[in-house]
């Protein structure tokens, strides 16, 4: 489901969830496998395909809060590859990808010098600052129309648009620059830590005084309830789900709030009955 957006003057409000109704099309499975996922701003969901066969379809298993996951893990290999033909499957050990379907994108590196044989980045670019609570600052760069998606698809709490211009590879040196202040890249467990935390709002206006805004942007995940402390971190697939931000879904399962980064459940097999392996607890679910 995509996200909601609400206009405003110079900031928008970004709802990011929202599914609808599931019934799941794989029970009568008998070898499930988490081959990808859908992040935040995506449709927040697991893709699930029969591990034996190749040209399966890909089903979406959306991840809306309220949703009941009832799965246990099983074995975990390489994911394969979806092209046009639907999913590739693969035996091979490594996880979540082998070597021969780990892909890299050069556009990732480049900081202003192309990496490819021939520049191909011709749509106009913005370049973004995005506020991951309490108080982590990333400067990126995306194609402009898929401006809202991409913070979204991250988990940025607040956002700014602070430069367009006409291609990638200015856009890719303007990042470059600025990240020799900013941070590039924010890594998932600090992402896990900060999920009942808000934005410093004086370090975020700080930053922004150093920039001519074009865009503010606000985001709300709509974790239900709303969190109040932080989740263990696990890779899980079974319990209540209460949000999904960026790539971190988060289920309540026994009493104790869970944080996955379902890039880890990438690669698994998934078995129908909830997981029997002892988790860790947090303080608060013994009362």
């Amino acid at each position: 489901m995509n996200s909601t957006r609400v206009h405003a003057p110079l900031e928008s409000s970004l709802a990011c969830g929202d599914n609808e109704e599931y019934i799941c099309p794989h029970h009568q499975r008998t070898r499930v496998q988490v081959v990808g996922y859908e992040p935040s701003g995506r449709g927040s969901a697991l893709l699930l395909a029969d591990g034996d066969a190749d040209g399966d379809d890909i089903e979406h298993r959306p991840l809306e809060s309220g949703d009941e996951l009832a799965y246990s893990l099983g074995e975990r290999h390489c994911a394969g590859t979806i092209g046009e033909a639907g999913h590739i499957a693969c035996d091979r050990s490594s996880a979540p990808y082998c070597e021969f379907h780990t892909s890299t994108w050069v556009c990732a590196r480049c900081t202003g010098t192309c990496l490819k044989d021939e520049m191909d980045c011709y749509e106009e670019h913005a370049v973004y600052i995005a506020a991951f609570a309490p108080d982590t600052f990333k400067v990126g760069v995306t194609r402009s129309w898929r401006l809202e998606t991409r913070l979204c698809e991250q988990g940025a709490d607040r956002a700014a648009h602070v430069h367009t211009v006409s291609n990638g590879k200015i856009a890719r040196e303007i990042e470059a620059e600025i990240a020799t202040w900013l941070v590039d890249r924010v890594r998932t467990g600090p992402k896990v830590a900060a999920l009942a935390s808000s934005v410093d709002e004086d370090a975020w206006d700080d930053v922004l005084a150093e920039f001519e805004v074009i865009e503010r942007f606000a985001f709300d995940y709509e974790f239900e309830p709303v969190l109040e402390s932080r989740p263990v971190r696990e890779t899980i697939a079974s319990g209540t789900v209460r949000g999904v931000k960026g790539r971190i879904l988060v289920v309540e399962k026994g009493g104790t709030t869970y944080a996955v980064d379902m890039r880890d459940l990438v690669g698994y097999e998934l078995e129908d009955g909830e997981t029997e392996r002892e988790l860790q607890s947090s303080l608060g679910s013994f009362g």
